[in-house]
C-alpha cells in the first residue's frame, strides 16, 4: 500500500490538520494536542494518508479543499469591497467636484444677466437724455426750470450727485459769480470762460453750463457721482 502524505493539506487548512489530527488520533490511539500552534510539523510528522481509515480519508480531503474554497472566497470577497469602496469614493469626489462648478457656473450667469440688466437700464436712461441745444433760450430761468433741464439732461441715476455739487457751488443759480476766483455758473467753472467749449451763451444759459459740468463730472471723475464723492472728501472737485 502507497503512503500519501497530507501534509499539504495541513498547511493549507488549520481546521483540516485539526480534522486529520482527530482522525489519526482514533487510528493510532492517542489523542492530538489541542492548541498546538505548529500544525504544519504536527502533520509532517504523524499523519500520513496511508495511516487515516480509507473510508475517511475523502472526508479529510474534502474538508481541506472547503477551507481552501472558503478562504479564497473570503479574499475574494474582501478584494471586491475594498475596490467598490475605492470606486464609490473616487464618484463621490468627483459628483461634489461637478456641482461645485455647477453652483459657479450658475451664480456667474446670474451676476452676468444682473450686470447685463444694469447695462441696459443705464443705455435706456442715457437714450432719454436731451441735448442742451434741445431747449428754447429764455431771457431768463428760474431754479425750478434749470432743475428740470438738468433732470433730462442727466442720467437718472446720476442726477442727484450732479444736484448736490450745484447746490453747495451756487444754490441753483446759474449766473453766480466768484469775484475773487473768477468761479463761474451752476457748477463754478474756473475760469467761467472754460464753458464756452460747451455753447459761445455759456454766460446765460442754464443749459450749456449742464452740459459743460457733466462733460467735465465724466471726464475728471468717471461721473457726477464720481465727482460728489471727490467733493464729499475735499471740498471741491
Amino acid at each position: 500500500m502507497s503512503r500519501i502524505s497530507v501534509r499539504g493539506f495541513a498547511v493549507a487548512s488549520a481546521t483540516a490538520v485539526t480534522t486529520v489530527g482527530a482522525v489519526v488520533g482514533v487510528a493510532a490511539g492517542s489523542t492530538p494536542a489541542v492548541g498546538d500552534n505548529n500544525f504544519e510539523a504536527t502533520a509532517a510528522d504523524t499523519t500520513l494518508l496511508a495511516d487515516i481509515p480509507a473510508g475517511q480519508q475523502a472526508q479529510v480531503q474534502t474538508a481541506s479543499l472547503t477551507q481552501q474554497a472558503d478562504a479564497q472566497a473570503s479574499a475574494a470577497d474582501a478584494t471586491a469591497k475594498k475596490s467598490a469602496e475605492e470606486s464609490a469614493r473616487i464618484q463621490a469626489a468627483k459628483d461634489a467636484k461637478s456641482k461645485k462648478q455647477a453652483a459657479e457656473d450658475q451664480l456667474a450667469k446670474e451676476r452676468k444677466a444682473e450686470q447685463d440688466k444694469k447695462d441696459a437700464a443705464e443705455r435706456a436712461s442715457r437714450s432719454e437724455v436731451r441735448n442742451a441745444s434741445a431747449f428754447a433760450t429764455q431771457g431768463s430761468y428760474s431754479v425750478a426750470e434749470v432743475q428740470a433741464m438738468a433732470r433730462q439732461m442727466i442720467p437718472g441715476d446720476q442726477f442727484q450727485c450732479f444736484s448736490n455739487i450745484v447746490n453747495h457751488e451756487s444754490t441753483w443759480n446759474y449766473r453766480a459769480s466768484n469775484p475773487s476766483s473768477g468761479a463761474y455758473g451752476l457748477v463754478q467753472a474756473l475760469p467761467g470762460s472754460k464753458m464756452a467749449s460747451a455753447g459761445a451763451d455759456w454766460q446765460t444759459n442754464p443749459a450749456t453750463q449742464i452740459k459743460w459740468g457733466l462733460n467735465y463730472m465724466d471726464s475728471r471723475y468717471g461721473s457726477p457721482c464720481g465727482a460728489w464723492s471727490f467733493w464729499q472728501a475735499n471740498s471741491w472737485y
